[in-house]
């Protein structure tokens, strides 16, 4: 008889700890005696063995300085799991950082998710602690431990402190961009650019901005997934540590409870989650990872119901690059449980935590509060609606989004003429060239940078503003992509365009010269083309989606998904999609 994942689930539930996914031999007994006398080499005593299994998914690297308190985390966790009665077990799964990754982070991010869901299956755990901060890491291990199904708890690596140049606070990656672009503008020379790059990323830790990585730890705490307080605290300050203790603690109890984690990614979870979204003023990238994970539970994301859900829902955290401070400051006002007490009356409060209580009840703990200014009352947000608008149009007939809140108000309603670049390389080759036929009210666009056109949908939506221009003084202008940006970055600028121009989308056929019409007040993005004009091109100009000979591009290219359903490997998503979130 041939047993499927599900019977290997059920055999394995039915054991805890070293019991727990024996490997296969033939002999029950036997798996069991050979895994008792490997891990006694290493010092263990029957006694230790005995107890609850925590696994610790160690993803320190060299080439992730977001991870780089991994080593204090995982002692802190480990000292959180004993003083509870477990055994903690550390093992390495794939790291992921940001910039060190070829062609993009993204790419690799389905890779990691992978890794990730097979070592928890694979290796005897009651519960998993998962240690992500940079920007992929964290919707990896949740989308891994989604699937892998066992009791998890996430742990975040914290956000960096801010550094001083010149005088002038600075942290990435918000200030990396401009004063790149104050670079590129002739506003600041070459000597003073070496000067602030030694400032910018002060310590260890992810960056200082409301960008994609303190996004997803917001995510993370809104969803249930870390203990109360978990997303805030810096790197490396005692109050991480602390967590980090409470965190291996609180893994040993959901290990005894059965707390597994589709009883926390739940609909009202995934509502909190993008509620929380939308009022920090997050990452755009937010919303590819949200879907992702609620796609390996067996939910959709429902665009256009996030996006009544974003007319409702101010911005009240204010945080670069949509506000002034960064997040050691939003740690220092009380963090999340300042923020939930704000959003209070938004929230589903029925939703369970990894606390074994409700989110409403873990705020009624928190107390009152007190005086602060980096969380705004309801009342005096600031800015009215979700820090996301959905859009959509002949442009993108699945949808495309705009992260409004970080964007100029005078462009956010623009007609202009369309400057096209074909793909990265393109934009690359004429962005700076005197000659490039291009004005301050033109909109650019660039194609062929999606999921599957780069491939990976890398972070290359934040267009630079050509160098003729930036010189001129312009510092935003429209730019549509199919691709993403950095939830640092700042600007007039339309994402994830759906469906991709790889696959055949109307964006492969814009040609420069056209108009393009935005309309974030009607939420509308349109090629100011007749429907037979488009139509013509289709048929004339016939897409050829992007394949590969083998290897993990193969894979890739194969079998990923536009933005909408998070850009995940369609294989890994839950067999049945069961519902939609938010609610209509």
């Amino acid at each position: 008889m041939t047993m499927t994942s599900s019977d290997t689930s059920k055999n394995n539930s039915e054991e805890t700890g070293l019991r727990k996914g024996l490997t296969s031999y033939g002999d029950k007994g036997f798996s069991l005696f050979l895994r008792k006398a490997f891990i006694k080499g290493a010092g263990y005593t029957d006694t230790a063995l005995d107890r609850p299994v925590i696994g610790i998914a160690n993803t320190g690297s060299a080439y992730n300085p977001c991870h780089g308190n991994a080593p204090q985390l995982i002692e802190a966790v480990k000292r959180g799991v004993m003083l509870a009665g477990g055994l903690p077990m550390d093992f390495p799964t794939i790291s992921i950082h940001e910039s060190f990754s070829a062609p993009t982070s993204m790419y690799l991010r389905n890779l990691m998710s992978m890794d990730t869901e097979e070592m928890v299956r694979a290796q005897p755990m009651d519960a998993v602690v998962l240690i992500g901060g940079c920007d992929k890491t964290v919707p990896a291990q949740l989308m891994g431990a989604a699937s892998a199904g066992i009791p998890a708890i996430q742990l975040i690596t914290g956000s960096m402190l801010t550094g001083s140049h010149r005088g002038e606070r600075v942290g990435a990656c918000t200030d990396c961009r401009r004063y790149w672009g104050k670079f590129r503008a002739g506003e600041i020379d070459a000597e003073e650019a070496a000067d602030v790059n030694n400032q910018l990323v002060a310590s260890v830790g992810t960056c200082s901005v409301m960008g994609t990585a303190s996004t997803m730890a917001c995510i993370a705490e809104a969803l249930g997934m870390t203990v109360p307080g978990g997303a805030s605290p810096p790197a490396v300050t005692a109050d991480r540590i602390r967590v980090a203790e409470e965190t291996g603690a609180r893994a040993v109890q959901m290990a005894r409870d059965g707390l597994t984690i589709d009883k926390i990614l739940t609909p009202a979870a995934f509502e909190n989650a993008m509620r929380v979204l939308l009022s920090i003023g997050g990452s755009t990238n937010g919303i590819v990872h949200l879907a992702a994970i609620a796609g390996r539970v067996g939910l959709e994301i429902d665009m256009q119901a996030l996006d009544r859900m974003g007319r409702e829902t101010p911005v009240l955290l204010d945080l670069k690059p949509s506000g002034q401070h960064y997040m050691e400051d939003f740690h220092k006002a009380g963090g999340m449980a300042t923020l939930f007490r704000a959003l209070k009356p938004l929230l589903r409060l029925d939703a369970l935590t990894v606390t074994g209580r409700t989110l409403g009840e873990e705020i009624e703990l928190t107390g009152p509060g007190f005086a602060q200014d980096v969380v705004r009352p309801i009342d005096n947000p600031i800015y009215p609606q979700g820090g996301i608008a959905v859009l959509s149009g002949n442009l993108a007939p699945g949808c495309a989004i705009i992260k409004q809140s970080a964007a100029d108000p005078k462009l956010m309603e623009h007609e202009g003429r369309a400057v096209v670049f074909d793909n990265a390389e393109d934009l690359v080759n004429r962005i700076d060239r005197d000659d490039l036929d291009v004005m301050a009210d033109d909109v650019l666009v660039l194609k062929n940078i999606g999921p599957k056109g780069a491939p990976g949908m890398p972070e290359a939506g934040y267009i630079p503003i050509p160098l003729k221009l930036a010189r001129a003084g312009v510092k935003d202008m429209v730019r549509i992509s199919d691709g993403r940006m950095s939830g640092t970055a700042f600007g007039t600028i339309v994402l994830h365009v759906t469906p991709e121009s790889a696959v055949g989308g109307p964006l492969a056929q814009v040609r420069s010269g056209d108009r393009i019409r935005l309309s974030v007040r009607n939420r509308e993005i349109s090629l100011l083309v007749s429907d037979e004009e488009l139509a013509r091109r289709m048929r004339e100009n016939v897409v050829t989606e992007p394949t590969a000979d083998r290897g993990y591009r193969k894979l890739f290219l194969q079998t990923v998904t536009q933005a909408d359903k998070g850009v995940d490997f369609d294989f890994l998503r839950a067999a049945e999609i069961t519902g939609k979130t938010p609610r209509s």
